[in-house]
């Protein structure tokens, strides 16, 4: 004796295998068109999406901007201002803890201007304006060691400005203003 299966059970199975289809080629891409994954449905389904490409362009500016950005506000606010102010001279008051906190914005700034020149690859004219500064980006590397030691001098604060400076005026060159957004504490700390 054959026995039917409700069609209510069908559905409900079809929608459920569906749904995990869909999550499974959602959720398994990698980002890289060519990976093989468990599916076998989401490179192909990347690959053949002509608008990954186009988000990937349109979203290079905004993303640009905001790493800059961060980059501008925690250089300014945690390295510029406090050296300004005479707080990195021995004796001054809160010196080791504005050292501190200038050898994480250093270290942040750096991994943001980083970011920031990865981001303007996405855009035509915008990695034309940076492409020249990512020497200046790459000498600030071991400066974030110095700021917390005490061993950054003038030279090495206006390195920082300089390059911070440039990198905002490339982005308006390119049609992607840059203003300073100051990182939080935490965001500094990672």
């Amino acid at each position: 004796m054959t026995r039917s299966v409700p069609l209510r059970r069908l559905l409900v199975a079809l929608l459920l295998s569906c749904t995990v289809l869909v999550s499974a080629t959602a959720c398994g891409d990698s980002g890289d068109s060519g990976s093989a994954t468990g599916t076998g449905v989401s490179a192909s389904v990347s690959a053949a999406s002509p608008s990954a490409s186009t988000d990937k362009q349109r979203l290079a500016k905004t993303r640009f901007v905001a790493n800059a950005g961060l980059a501008a506000g925690a250089t300014y606010q945690w390295i510029v201002k406090p050296y300004r102010a005479g707080t990195f001279k021995k004796g001054a008051d809160g010196r080791t803890f504005a050292l501190v906190k200038a050898g994480l914005a250093g270290g942040f700034a750096y991994n943001r201007l980083k970011a920031a020149t990865e981001n303007a690859k996405g855009d035509p004219l915008l990695s034309k304006a940076v492409a020249p500064l990512t020497a200046g980006i790459e000498s600030l590397k071991g400066m974030a060691t110095k700021l917390r030691n005490g061993q950054a001098g003038e030279g090495d604060i206006g390195a920082f400005e300089s390059v911070v400076d440039s990198i905002k005026s490339a982005g308006r060159s390119a049609g992607a203003e840059v203003r300073d957004k100051v990182p939080s504490t935490s965001q500094l700390t990672g």
